[in-house]
């Protein structure tokens, strides 16, 4: 066996083997696979090898595309029958919600180039004759789509691998492995060491067994799933020896199940409650080709929809029922690129539709490690989206609860309630008792919006449809009541976050933000160093607040910054709490080795609440001997204020457009400064408002986010950063040079600020496709109605030629064609002037 490689792959199943042959691809021939017994003997030898493109994440969908299409090609290049099946697949919908679903994916799909056709009921009896078509609203088609053979697509991988020069060791286990002084990695195998650059880890139910070799908490538990085979069907029989087609996938959503044909008979696979989680503590040391009991039980309310829709599925007898391990994370969505804290080791983890993603996240890892970025935003698949607080028992509870809810509809509003609450504010109870109503980030609890008091949803107002997966609304609240309905249009939050938006720009408002991911940096280098990783140049003066980002190699926008000089070499930096992890990672790998620049992460330390509002001065100033009139606290500063008995860093900065102070405050100080600041704001009539009001007003300011507006795959001018990007800066940072070269390639996208017209009751969200006379030109990023302009908005980016003021565009919601105009970026306060006041 080789003693060095460039890089070691562990793991031979479809998603090892995958990036292996992606490796090599690209032109890393001097790779290595090891597998501890036969390739595909972990999970890959028991999957059903679908190919569903259907899929809400922009993420995963572009790498689903890429792998149905690079399966294909590969069967080409290798001559190997990779048993693909490209039968088409039908997804049902029985009710409202559910097509609505379907009308925004949709969007999704043409965004990313993915085939989509709506069908009628006689359209779906004509294609799946032995369906019946009862009570369906119609259905979506995949033309595309359909089904492998995993293991064949594993060999034909490792064909073309071997081919390009790439080496597999089976039967060959790793024991451990380390890091060494010059950042090399040891895999120490049975069969000997080898030394090498980088690791991949593609272990799937090993993959926390991996990850403790080298101090990793790997967010992965698997899930048991089953699925039934049943003996041959007469008239699937009569069908194929007419030679008529293949009836092809077809999943019906609302019940739970997928349906394909399989040798003359049936594979049905349901997804449903109660299936439990395995390999807890990894599977055995021998464990190979293993499977569990069948749990028919388990399966009935399934089993027993799926005769109703297809009665032949009844006629005839089990011949097999298969009960194994699908790895699975607390999102459903796997983690793929760099392990956080580490160096050159890479995840490729968690695969609960493997099959399908294990070429493209072979793709788009290969390119992350051959030339330093993927192509494709993978923000959605990023293992640093979650963070230490993914403990064993949240990962137990998480990973059924995603398991259960694949077929349930995946509204845009959800807030799943296993795990929870898990982080809360010191004023969470304060909050709750003021009727928030609560969503989930990074494992913290942060108001959505505020319910007036004993509200709720009657069965009525609810109108659930008569479905075995027909919640549409978030959990009942502690004493019982549901306060939100779920949907895709305007729900009946609408105007209880509109009063509140109202409110704080009439009054004044206070929101909790503590969530924040906020890090210290020190020391002599700190300035400098600063300077070379982010684009703007950063505050030279304490107290000054300014907003910078780091970018890619390319220029693209990697991560978003508020920068706050606290004093001489000391810098305090604020971004978005969802990415703490992934931010700080990059922070981190990027900091110098000689010891001038500290880093101290301290989110949990210090507590963040916003007062907005034209009244905000008015109440700060109750409580601090600080002035804070214009001339001595101006916008874009922060200064370190008394609060009542209390202490805290104010910075005049806000993100919904209105006078304000962020007052970051030691947390064990919150609950003493939020109520002396509820008691300074009686008189002014001050009220909670939540993340979703904030929303609202951050479109009515074109406030860019990351992944939305600002991502990897745009450059900082197409979204619109020039303000934000010195390239003029005397120093060199990070994306200086790859951002001068891509303006002179010449964008393609523009950043753009739509207004909406003729909407009643459906926003844009983001994702939606925006159209010129027919062209598909640009795609929405958000979207929502913004209640001081009186306007439904989008953001979005388009075709520079098509980004100028006044040009009309149009933008399809739900199946929906709408007029849009391009307009002013900011339609509220464009000069600031109420931020300035």
């Amino acid at each position: 066996m080789e003693s060095t490689a460039r890089v070691v792959v562990i793991g031979g199943g479809v998603v090892g083997v995958g990036t292996l042959y992606h490796l090599a691809k690209k032109g890393w021939s001097d790779c290595v696979l090891i597998e501890r017994k036969e390739l595909t003997s972990g999970s890959t030898w028991h999957a059903a090898g679908l190919l569903p493109l259907f899929n809400m994440s922009y993420s995963v969908g572009k790498l689903h595309q890429y792998s149905v299409d690079f399966y294909q090609e590969l069967e080409k290049e290798t001559g190997k029958n990779v048993g693909l099946s490209k039968v088409s697949n039908i997804r049902l919908a029985n009710c409202e919600y559910r097509m609505d679903e379907y009308k925004y994916y949709s969007g999704v799909a043409k965004t990313v180039g993915v085939d989509v056709n709506f069908l009628t009921p006689e359209q779906v009896k004509e294609i799946w004759p032995l369906c019946e078509t009862e009570g369906l609203l119609g259905a979506i088609q995949h033309p595309e789509d359909g089904y492998i053979q995993p293991a064949d697509l594993t060999q034909a991988l490792a064909t073309g691998a071997r081919n390009m020069g790439a080496k597999i060791h089976r039967f060959t286990t790793v024991l451990s492995i380390e890091q060494q002084a010059d950042g090399m990695w040891k895999v120490c195998t049975d069969k000997g060491d080898i030394v090498c650059e980088h690791v991949v880890s593609c272990t799937g139910s090993f993959a926390r067994k991996t990850g403790e070799m080298v101090g990793l908490d790997v967010p992965v538990i698997p899930v048991e799933h089953q699925f039934i085979v049943t003996e041959p069907h007469p008239e699937i029989k009569a069908r194929q020896a007419r030679g008529e087609p293949e009836m092809g996938v077809l999943r019906e959503s609302d019940s739970g199940y997928y349906l394909r044909e399989e040798a003359g008979g049936l594979l049905l696979g349901p997804y449903e409650q109660g299936a439990p989680v395995c390999y807890v503590d990894g599977p055995g040391e021998h464990c190979e080709w293993e499977l569990f009991n069948e749990e028919l039980d388990r399966l009935m309310p399934h089993i027993e929809k799926c005769m109703e829709r297809v009665p032949a599925f009844g006629d005839v007898g089990v011949k097999y029922v298969y009960n194994g391990a699908i790895a699975y994370t607390p999102d459903g969505n796997p983690i793929v690129g760099p392990a956080p804290g580490l160096k050159n080791f890479w995840l490729n983890e968690g695969h609960s539709f493997g099959i399908t993603a294990a070429g493209g996240a072979g793709w788009q890892l290969a390119e992350w490690i051959v030339d330093g970025e993927p192509t494709v935003d993978m923000m959605g698949v990023d293992p640093r989206r979650f963070g230490p607080y993914a403990s064993r028992g949240y990962l137990r509870d998480k990973n059924e609860e995603a398991y259960r809810n694949v077929f349930t509809t995946h509204y845009p509003d959800e807030e799943r309630s296993s795990a929870r609450p898990l982080r809360t504010t010191p004023c969470y109870d304060r909050m709750k008792e003021l009727g928030a109503v609560f969503g989930s980030v990074y494992g913290w609890e942060r108001p959505n919006w505020f319910a007036p008091k004993d509200y709720s949803l009657s069965e009525e107002d609810l109108n659930m449809a008569d479905v075995l997966w027909k919640k549409n609304h978030s959990a009942p609240l502690e004493d019982g009541r549901i306060v939100e309905k779920n949907s895709f249009r305007r729900s009946n939050y609408f105007e209880f976050v509109g009063n509140e938006c109202k409110h704080v720009a009439e009054k004044v408002g206070l929101l909790d933000m503590s969530a924040f991911a906020k890090t210290m940096v020190t020391g002599p280098g700190a300035e400098a160093w600063l300077e070379s990783i982010l684009a703007n140049t950063i505050p030279k003066k304490v107290g000054r607040v300014g907003l910078c980002h780091m970018l890619t190699n390319s220029g693209g926008v990697r991560a978003e910054f508020t920068v706050y000089k606290m004093a001489a070499n000391k810098y305090y930096l604020v971004s978005a709490g969802a990415f703490e992890t992934h931010d700080f990672d990059y922070l981190h790998k990027l900091k110098p080795t000689d010891g001038s620049v500290d880093l101290q992460l301290i989110t949990t330390q210090m507590g963040v609440l916003v007062l907005a509002g034209p009244k905000a001065r008015d109440v700060l100033q109750k409580i601090t001997d600080t002035d804070l009139s214009n001339p001595n606290f101006p916008w874009l500063s922060g200064k370190f204020i008394n609060v009542g008995y209390a202490q805290a860093h104010a910075l005049r900065v806000n993100f919904v457009g209105e006078l304000g102070w962020e007052l970051h405050h030691p947390m064990e100080m919150q609950n003493y400064i939020f109520d002396e600041l509820m008691k300074a704001g009686a008189e002014f009539d001050i009220k909670p408002f939540g993340i979703r009001a904030m929303d609202c007003m951050r479109l009515e300011k074109s406030y860019r986010l990351i992944p939305r507006e600002m991502s990897i795959e745009y450059s900082a001018l197409e979204s619109g950063l020039d303000r934000f990007v010195r390239l003029d800066k005397e120093c060199d940072f990070i994306g200086k040079e790859g951002l001068k070269a891509w303006q002179e390639r010449g964008f393609k996208n523009a950043f753009v600020t739509l207004e909406v017209h003729g909407v009643t009751d459906a926003d844009a969200r983001g994702s939606e496709a925006i159209y010129k006379d027919g062209e598909l030109v640009g795609r929405a990023t958000s979207g929502g109605y913004g209640w001081r302009v009186e306007k439904s908005l989008a953001l979005g980016l388009v075709a520079p030629e098509y980004a100028a003021i006044g040009t009309a565009l149009q933008i399809e919601i739900l199946g929906e064609l709408y007029q849009a105009t391009v307009i002013e970026e900011s339609p509220y306060d464009a000069q600031n002037a109420k931020l300035r006041a």
